[in-house]
């Protein structure tokens, strides 16, 4: 089991999230967004330049800048 930051996921590609490695502040606002351990997340969008990627969790589309995506760590799922 590999973990991989969800930066790293292409569009249309799932992961399970397993650990969010950020300050904590950070941490509380993206856990109030949904970003919880054990969650599914699905890249949906990705903008002309790569940054932000939107991703679909919970029934919500939240797009993060890759400098915070990067903290959340996940599993790849097919």
């Amino acid at each position: 089991m590999r973990l991989i930051p969800l930066s790293d996921i292409k569009k249309g590609e799932k992961a399970v999230i397993r650990e969010i490695k950020t300050c904590e502040k950070l941490r509380q606002r993206l856990m109030d967004m949904g970003f919880v351990e054990g969650t599914e997340v699905r890249c949906v969008r990705i903008s002309p330049f790569g940054d932000p990627k939107a991703f679909l969790v919970r029934g919500s589309v939240i797009a993060l800048r890759s400098e915070d995506s990067s903290g959340i760590l996940g599993v790849k799922i097919p």
